[in-house]
Protein backbone atom coordinates (compact mmCIF):
# COMPACT_ATOMS: atom_id res chain seq x y z
CA UNK A 1 0.00 0.00 0.00
CA UNK A 2 2.85 2.37 0.75
CA UNK A 3 4.39 1.82 -2.71
CA UNK A 4 0.98 2.18 -4.37
CA UNK A 5 0.36 5.40 -2.46
CA UNK A 6 3.74 6.77 -3.57
CA UNK A 7 3.04 5.89 -7.20
CA UNK A 8 -0.41 7.48 -7.01
CA UNK A 9 1.04 10.62 -5.48
CA UNK A 10 3.68 10.85 -8.23
CA UNK A 11 1.07 10.36 -10.95
CA UNK A 12 -1.14 13.00 -9.34
CA UNK A 13 1.73 15.47 -9.04
CA UNK A 14 3.24 14.93 -12.50
CA UNK A 15 0.75 17.08 -14.49
CA UNK A 16 1.21 19.97 -12.06
CA UNK A 17 5.01 19.76 -12.21
CA UNK A 18 4.95 19.56 -16.01
CA UNK A 19 2.55 22.49 -16.25
CA UNK A 20 4.62 24.68 -13.91
CA UNK A 21 7.91 23.64 -15.45
CA UNK A 22 7.06 23.81 -19.14
CA UNK A 23 4.76 26.83 -19.09
CA UNK A 24 6.13 28.98 -16.26
CA UNK A 25 9.61 28.08 -14.96
CA UNK A 26 11.42 27.27 -18.22
CA UNK A 27 9.94 30.23 -20.19
CA UNK A 28 10.88 32.62 -17.37
CA UNK A 29 14.43 31.28 -17.24
CA UNK A 30 14.72 31.60 -21.01
CA UNK A 31 13.32 35.13 -20.92
CA UNK A 32 15.79 36.07 -18.15
CA UNK A 33 18.68 34.83 -20.26
CA UNK A 34 17.40 36.76 -23.27
CA UNK A 35 17.11 39.97 -21.24
CA UNK A 36 20.74 39.62 -20.11
CA UNK A 37 22.27 39.76 -23.57
CA UNK A 38 22.90 42.37 -26.24
CA UNK A 39 22.74 41.90 -29.98
CA UNK A 40 26.06 42.78 -31.60
CA UNK A 41 25.21 41.72 -35.11
CA UNK A 42 22.84 39.30 -36.81
CA UNK A 43 22.89 36.12 -34.72
CA UNK A 44 25.73 37.38 -32.52
CA UNK A 45 25.08 38.20 -28.86
CA UNK A 46 27.10 38.91 -25.75
CA UNK A 47 26.13 39.03 -22.05
CA UNK A 48 25.12 42.55 -21.04
CA UNK A 49 22.86 44.63 -18.80
CA UNK A 50 22.35 47.11 -21.61
CA UNK A 51 18.62 46.33 -21.92
CA UNK A 52 17.93 47.19 -18.28
CA UNK A 53 20.14 50.27 -18.53
CA UNK A 54 18.17 51.42 -21.56
CA UNK A 55 14.84 50.73 -19.83
CA UNK A 56 15.88 52.65 -16.70
CA UNK A 57 17.37 55.66 -18.49
CA UNK A 58 14.84 56.30 -21.25
CA UNK A 59 12.25 58.85 -19.95
CA UNK A 60 9.42 57.40 -22.06
CA UNK A 61 9.92 53.92 -20.68
CA UNK A 62 10.15 55.13 -17.09
CA UNK A 63 7.09 57.37 -17.43
CA UNK A 64 5.04 54.54 -18.92
CA UNK A 65 6.29 52.13 -16.25
CA UNK A 66 5.30 54.47 -13.42
CA UNK A 67 2.02 55.44 -15.05
CA UNK A 68 1.02 51.78 -15.46
CA UNK A 69 1.73 51.11 -11.78
CA UNK A 70 -0.24 54.16 -10.58
CA UNK A 71 -3.21 53.51 -12.86
CA UNK A 72 -3.32 49.84 -11.85
CA UNK A 73 -3.37 50.78 -8.16
CA UNK A 74 -6.11 53.35 -8.88
CA UNK A 75 -8.16 50.78 -10.83
CA UNK A 76 -7.82 48.36 -7.91
CA UNK A 77 -8.96 50.98 -5.40
CA UNK A 78 -11.98 51.98 -7.52
CA UNK A 79 -12.92 48.34 -8.06
CA UNK A 80 -12.79 47.75 -4.30
CA UNK A 81 -14.97 50.81 -3.58
CA UNK A 82 -17.56 49.69 -6.13
CA UNK A 83 -17.45 45.97 -5.35
CA UNK A 84 -17.60 46.15 -1.55
CA UNK A 85 -21.19 47.52 -1.28
CA UNK A 86 -22.30 45.11 -4.02
CA UNK A 87 -20.70 42.14 -2.24
CA UNK A 88 -22.11 43.19 1.14
CA UNK A 89 -25.63 43.47 -0.28
CA UNK A 90 -25.35 40.06 -1.96
CA UNK A 91 -23.85 38.36 1.11
CA UNK A 92 -25.80 39.92 3.99
CA UNK A 93 -28.95 41.62 2.70
CA UNK A 94 -30.17 39.67 -0.33
CA UNK A 95 -31.82 36.37 0.52
CA UNK A 96 -32.81 33.28 -1.40
CA UNK A 97 -33.43 33.62 -5.11
CA UNK A 98 -32.54 37.33 -5.14
CA UNK A 99 -29.05 36.53 -3.90
CA UNK A 100 -28.60 33.96 -6.65
CA UNK A 101 -29.89 36.35 -9.32
CA UNK A 102 -27.59 39.18 -8.23
CA UNK A 103 -24.57 36.90 -8.20
CA UNK A 104 -25.54 35.60 -11.64
CA UNK A 105 -25.77 39.18 -12.94
CA UNK A 106 -22.16 39.72 -11.85
CA UNK A 107 -21.19 36.52 -13.62
CA UNK A 108 -23.07 36.93 -16.92
CA UNK A 109 -20.65 39.47 -18.53
CA UNK A 110 -17.88 36.87 -18.25
CA UNK A 111 -19.81 34.45 -20.43
CA UNK A 112 -18.23 36.28 -23.37
CA UNK A 113 -14.59 37.11 -24.03
CA UNK A 114 -12.86 40.29 -22.89
CA UNK A 115 -12.68 41.42 -26.51
CA UNK A 116 -16.48 41.32 -26.86
CA UNK A 117 -16.94 43.16 -23.54
CA UNK A 118 -14.49 45.85 -24.60
CA UNK A 119 -16.25 46.28 -27.95
CA UNK A 120 -19.48 46.69 -25.98
CA UNK A 121 -18.00 49.66 -24.10
CA UNK A 122 -16.75 51.12 -27.39
CA UNK A 123 -20.29 50.96 -28.76
CA UNK A 124 -21.66 52.66 -25.64
CA UNK A 125 -19.02 55.40 -25.37
CA UNK A 126 -18.40 56.38 -28.98
CA UNK A 127 -19.81 59.67 -30.27
CA UNK A 128 -22.66 57.89 -32.08
CA UNK A 129 -23.21 55.51 -29.19
CA UNK A 130 -26.07 55.06 -26.76
CA UNK A 131 -24.76 57.35 -24.00
CA UNK A 132 -23.97 60.22 -26.38
CA UNK A 133 -27.40 59.90 -28.03
CA UNK A 134 -29.12 59.84 -24.62
CA UNK A 135 -27.25 62.97 -23.51
CA UNK A 136 -28.39 64.79 -26.63
CA UNK A 137 -31.96 63.57 -26.21
CA UNK A 138 -32.26 64.87 -22.63
CA UNK A 139 -30.55 68.15 -23.54
CA UNK A 140 -27.25 67.65 -21.73
CA UNK A 141 -25.34 68.03 -25.01
CA UNK A 142 -26.11 69.76 -28.29
CA UNK A 143 -23.74 67.63 -30.37
CA UNK A 144 -22.26 64.13 -30.29
CA UNK A 145 -19.92 63.56 -27.35
CA UNK A 146 -16.83 61.38 -27.81
CA UNK A 147 -16.08 59.57 -24.56
CA UNK A 148 -13.59 57.07 -25.95
CA UNK A 149 -9.80 57.14 -26.14
CA UNK A 150 -8.99 58.72 -22.79
CA UNK A 151 -7.96 57.64 -19.31
CA UNK A 152 -11.52 57.75 -17.97
CA UNK A 153 -12.79 55.30 -20.59
CA UNK A 154 -9.80 53.06 -19.97
CA UNK A 155 -10.43 53.11 -16.22
CA UNK A 156 -14.09 52.18 -16.75
CA UNK A 157 -12.98 49.20 -18.83
CA UNK A 158 -10.39 48.08 -16.28
CA UNK A 159 -12.86 48.26 -13.39
CA UNK A 160 -15.57 46.49 -15.37
CA UNK A 161 -13.32 43.61 -16.49
CA UNK A 162 -12.04 43.07 -12.93
CA UNK A 163 -15.26 43.46 -10.95
CA UNK A 164 -16.09 39.77 -10.59
CA UNK A 165 -12.63 38.96 -9.21
CA UNK A 166 -13.22 41.42 -6.38
CA UNK A 167 -16.84 40.52 -5.69
CA UNK A 168 -16.32 36.76 -5.35
CA UNK A 169 -13.72 36.76 -2.52
CA UNK A 170 -15.63 39.53 -0.73
CA UNK A 171 -18.93 37.65 -0.88
CA UNK A 172 -17.24 34.47 0.31
CA UNK A 173 -15.65 36.25 3.27
CA UNK A 174 -18.69 38.31 4.24
CA UNK A 175 -21.02 35.30 4.16
CA UNK A 176 -19.00 33.79 7.01
CA UNK A 177 -19.71 36.82 9.22
CA UNK A 178 -22.48 35.95 11.67
CA UNK A 179 -25.36 38.44 11.60
CA UNK A 180 -25.51 38.32 15.40
CA UNK A 181 -22.04 39.87 15.59
CA UNK A 182 -23.24 42.87 13.57
CA UNK A 183 -26.39 43.14 15.72
CA UNK A 184 -24.24 43.01 18.85
CA UNK A 185 -22.22 45.93 17.53
CA UNK A 186 -25.36 48.04 17.21
CA UNK A 187 -26.65 46.87 20.61
CA UNK A 188 -23.42 48.08 22.22
CA UNK A 189 -24.00 51.60 20.93
CA UNK A 190 -22.20 51.46 17.64
CA UNK A 191 -23.41 53.30 14.56
CA UNK A 192 -23.17 52.22 10.95
CA UNK A 193 -19.68 53.65 10.44
CA UNK A 194 -18.23 52.19 13.66
CA UNK A 195 -19.70 48.74 12.94
CA UNK A 196 -18.28 48.89 9.43
CA UNK A 197 -14.86 49.98 10.68
CA UNK A 198 -14.58 47.73 13.73
CA UNK A 199 -16.43 44.57 12.66
CA UNK A 200 -17.20 44.25 8.96
CA UNK A 201 -13.97 45.49 7.38
CA UNK A 202 -11.62 43.54 9.72
CA UNK A 203 -13.61 40.37 9.08
CA UNK A 204 -13.61 40.99 5.32
CA UNK A 205 -9.87 41.78 5.19
CA UNK A 206 -8.81 38.37 3.76
CA UNK A 207 -11.27 38.87 0.90
CA UNK A 208 -10.18 42.48 0.45
CA UNK A 209 -6.50 41.57 0.22
CA UNK A 210 -6.98 38.56 -2.07
CA UNK A 211 -9.36 40.50 -4.31
CA UNK A 212 -6.98 43.47 -4.51
CA UNK A 213 -4.06 41.22 -5.41
CA UNK A 214 -5.98 39.53 -8.23
CA UNK A 215 -7.44 42.78 -9.58
CA UNK A 216 -4.10 44.56 -9.44
CA UNK A 217 -2.35 41.75 -11.30
CA UNK A 218 -5.09 41.67 -13.94
CA UNK A 219 -4.99 45.44 -14.40
CA UNK A 220 -1.20 45.60 -14.53
CA UNK A 221 -1.01 42.87 -17.15
CA UNK A 222 -4.01 43.98 -19.18
CA UNK A 223 -3.26 44.67 -22.83
CA UNK A 224 -6.59 44.73 -24.63
CA UNK A 225 -8.50 47.32 -22.59
CA UNK A 226 -5.82 50.07 -22.50
CA UNK A 227 -5.14 49.57 -26.21
CA UNK A 228 -8.78 49.73 -27.34
CA UNK A 229 -10.27 52.24 -24.87
CA UNK A 230 -7.25 54.42 -24.09
CA UNK A 231 -6.09 57.25 -26.31
CA UNK A 232 -2.70 57.90 -27.84
CA UNK A 233 -1.52 59.37 -24.53
CA UNK A 234 -2.88 56.45 -22.49
CA UNK A 235 0.43 54.60 -22.51
CA UNK A 236 0.51 51.14 -20.95
CA UNK A 237 3.58 49.04 -20.26
CA UNK A 238 2.15 45.81 -21.68
CA UNK A 239 1.64 47.60 -24.99
CA UNK A 240 5.33 48.49 -25.01
CA UNK A 241 6.22 44.86 -24.30
CA UNK A 242 4.04 43.76 -27.21
CA UNK A 243 5.65 46.31 -29.52
CA UNK A 244 9.17 45.18 -28.61
CA UNK A 245 8.39 41.49 -29.13
CA UNK A 246 6.03 41.56 -32.11
CA UNK A 247 6.46 44.87 -33.94
CA UNK A 248 10.19 45.55 -33.51
CA UNK A 249 11.37 41.96 -32.93
CA UNK A 250 13.56 43.28 -30.11
CA UNK A 251 13.19 40.30 -27.80
CA UNK A 252 16.03 41.41 -25.53
CA UNK A 253 14.39 44.69 -24.55
CA UNK A 254 10.94 43.10 -24.46
CA UNK A 255 12.20 40.43 -22.05
CA UNK A 256 13.74 43.13 -19.84
CA UNK A 257 10.42 44.98 -19.82
CA UNK A 258 8.66 41.76 -18.85
CA UNK A 259 10.92 41.18 -15.87
CA UNK A 260 10.56 44.80 -14.78
CA UNK A 261 6.79 44.29 -14.75
CA UNK A 262 7.21 41.04 -12.80
CA UNK A 263 9.38 42.76 -10.18
CA UNK A 264 6.93 45.67 -9.92
CA UNK A 265 3.91 43.41 -9.39
CA UNK A 266 5.76 41.30 -6.82
CA UNK A 267 6.93 44.40 -4.93
CA UNK A 268 3.47 45.95 -4.77
CA UNK A 269 1.84 42.69 -3.70
CA UNK A 270 4.50 42.28 -0.98
CA UNK A 271 3.93 45.86 0.15
CA UNK A 272 0.17 45.28 0.27
CA UNK A 273 0.64 42.21 2.45
CA UNK A 274 3.00 44.06 4.78
CA UNK A 275 0.63 47.02 4.98
CA UNK A 276 -2.29 44.81 5.99
CA UNK A 277 -0.18 42.62 8.28
CA UNK A 278 -1.16 39.43 6.50
CA UNK A 279 0.80 36.61 4.92
CA UNK A 280 0.23 35.20 1.45
CA UNK A 281 -0.77 31.86 2.99
CA UNK A 282 -3.43 33.51 5.15
CA UNK A 283 -4.73 35.52 2.21
CA UNK A 284 -5.00 32.62 -0.23
CA UNK A 285 -6.08 30.06 2.35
Amino acid sequence: MRAETRIGFILLLTPLVLWLGLLIVIPHIDMALISLRERISFGVYEPSLAQYEKALTEPLYLRTFGRTAVMSVLATAITLLVAFPVAYYIAKMAKGRLQQVLFLLCLIPFYVSELVRTFGWMILLRETGLISSLMQWVGLADQPVEMLYNDAAMMVGLVYTSMLFMVVPLVTTLESLDDSVIEAGYDLGGNGWSVLREIIIPHAMPGVVSGCIVVFMLSLGNYLTPTMLGGKDSLWFTEMIYNQFIVRSNWELGAAFGFMLLVLSSAIVWGMLRLTGRTLQETMG
